[in-house]
């Protein structure tokens, strides 16, 4: 490898390069090497030390130019094993969480997409630690293919962007992550779904974007005066603004709108709540998901309990609403966004991961 190359201004990390950054890396291979290398890191996961095909020096160079962005600091795995956590530690020492799902027909990635979050949701882990930055589009890609290489030989069908931060408070590199996941990993726009918890200039720039993916708004209250209290968000874009952009969504894309809703006890689990929710839901045409809520240090208040989650359920289904309860996974893994970081502030560092094999013990 010549000074030349190794000097030459270089993306953050392995998957923020493009093409053409390869290909500048690589000019002195023919042409093919480029495609070859592309095919090797979006279809096939492999790190630059797995790809025979290649001579070991250019394997070298692409281990040093194009460096892992994750460092692993610790996974876990309900004991089903069907749900797999992981906390990565990033290049400049920020904390990211993905979280690994697997169904009995699907694998489902969760991934991060900002350090940290600056929305403060009361409830949520990652709310009460704050914002520290955003991730890139080489970061949010790398957890997908990370987990790829964990869920092996089951290939991850679905993208959900609900762990650590608010997508639409990142487009750009939210956006950009979609294309190069639809485009060059082969997730279909359908099964990637998007979580906001009302960034109204966001649903905008989405529903002007150009693939038709899955909304997801996190919504947990259906009056402004206790969404106020849950999302402080909603003081500047209240429900009735919220629900307008998501027409607009809907108007354009023509997708399913999906509603989430944390079961708090006492707080959002009422009749009165449920009517509502319903109310707010109708127009819209959305399927309601409740979730059981994961407890955090931060937030007193517990989950509702199962029966009083379904009693919610058969109301709203009683007023037309689609409404299911999504199963809780990982709670014994510290699964809620924000937990697990929470969990493994005070130990220590890392050491960096350089293998699949590694990363799956």
């Amino acid at each position: 490898m010549t000074a030349t190359r190794v000097s030459r201004s270089l993306p953050r990390s392995r998957y923020d390069a493009s093409r053409a950054d390869i290909a500048a890396l690589l000019d002195d291979q023919p042409a093919y090497r480029t495609e070859q290398v592309w095919e090797a890191l979006h279809r096939h996961f492999r790190e630059p030390s797995d790809m025979t095909n290649l001579p070991l020096a250019l394997r070298d160079r692409l281990a040093t130019a194009l460096p892992s962005a994750l460092a692993i600091a610790t996974s876990a795995s309900d004991r089903t094993g069907d749900t797999t956590k992981f906390l990565w530690n990033l290049r400049d020492g920020a904390a990211v969480e993905t979280v690994l799902m697997h169904y009995p027909d699907r694998a489902t990635v969760c991934v991060s997409t900002q350090a940290g979050c600056a929305m403060a949701c009361s409830f949520c882990a990652t709310g009460q630690a704050g914002f520290e930055r955003h991730l890139t589009s080489g970061e949010i890609i790398e957890q997908v293919v990370a987990a790829a290489r964990v869920a092996a030989p089951r290939r991850v069908s679905n993208i959900v962007f609900m762990g650590m931060g608010e997508p639409l408070a990142n487009f750009d590199a939210t956006w950009a992550a979609v294309e190069r996941l639809h485009g060059d990993i082969g997730i279909s726009a359908r099964h990637l779904t998007i979580s906001t918890v009302g960034v109204l200039a966001g649903i905008r720039r989405l529903a002007e974007a150009s693939l038709p993916v899955n909304l997801a708004v996190s919504l947990h209250a259906a009056t402004d005066e206790l969404r106020d209290e849950l999302i402080p968000i909603n003081r500047r874009s209240p429900l009735r603004e919220l629900a307008a952009a998501c027409h607009e969504y809907l108007a354009v894309k023509n997708r399913r709108l999906s509603l989430e809703w944390a079961m708090i006890a006492g707080v959002n689990d009422t009749p009165e709540q449920a009517d509502a929710l319903a109310r707010y839901a109708r127009p819209l045409r959305a399927h309601v998901n409740l979730i059981p809520l994961n407890p955090t240090p931060g937030y007193a208040v517990r989950g509702s309990s199962p029966q009083v989650i379904d009693r919610f359920r058969d109301h709203l289904t009683q007023q037309g609403v689609n409404a299911t309860v999504r199963r809780n996974r990982g709670t014994d893994i510290d699964a809620a966004c924000g937990q697990l970081r929470a969990a493994h502030e005070a130990r220590p560092t890392p050491v960096r991961v350089a293998t699949t094999r590694r990363l799956a013990d």
